[in-house]
């Protein structure tokens, strides 16, 4: 009887590790798919999140340098870099000076980077902020309202959406990047030629 008993027992043992080692391969395996996937996407640029598909923007105003009402028609036909940004957001103060450096390298008639401030005091800080940091290629663009946030569902600062040039958002990166490193560079300078994705670094 305690033999059989003892039988018993180590068929069930048995059973229980067959299970036990089933569960941990299928458990590891998208783990490890999860770490190998990690080191090939790196940079700041890994943060960005691609549209499935173009998706329609929101229609947006707001003011330039001059105090002008302004939208999205005064870059139709360019691929647009759109950041959202405010002088007291100390992510998005030590990226604009790489937004800076990426606007004197590719903007032109193709492309530009649009940097709205939300800053509710309005152009004058925006304008103080430009000339202690030398912001020397950016235009200056304010919303005081923050309706264009609120408009791209934009809930944190940084956020920076690409947009193509048809008027479509590709994706967008929530946090501060380093838009003057070869990442940086290489989507909005790659799609200049041909569509792409930030997000997998080639």
């Amino acid at each position: 009887m305690a033999k059989l008993k003892y039988k018993f027992v180590i068929t069930i043992a048995a059973t229980m590790s067959i299970f036990l080692a089933l569960a941990i391969s299928q458990f590891a395996a998208p783990v490890a798919q999860a770490i190998d996937l990690s080191h090939r996407v790196k940079g700041t640029m890994a943060n960005f999140n691609p549209s499935k598909k173009p998706l329609p923007v929101p229609s947006i105003k707001f003011r330039d340098e001059q105090g002008r009402e302004q939208d999205l028609t005064m870059v139709r036909g360019k691929v647009v870099l759109i950041n959202f940004w405010a002088t007291w957001c100390g992510p998005c103060r030590r990226e604009m000076a790489d937004l800076d450096q990426l606007q004197a390298q590719l903007g032109g008639r193709d492309f530009m980077v649009l940097a709205i401030s939300s800053d509710r005091k309005g152009m004058d800080v925006v304008r103080d902020f430009y000339r202690d940091y030398k912001i020397k290629h950016l235009g200056a663009f304010n919303d005081s309202t923050s309706k264009a946030q609120r408009a791209f569902r934009v809930y944190g600062l940084p956020t920076s959406v690409l947009i193509d040039d048809r008027g479509r958002e590709l994706g967008r990166l929530v946090g501060p990047a380093e838009w003057h490193s070869d990442e940086g560079r290489h989507c909005p300078d790659r799609y200049l030629r041909k569509p792409c994705q930030i997000g997998r670094v080639v």
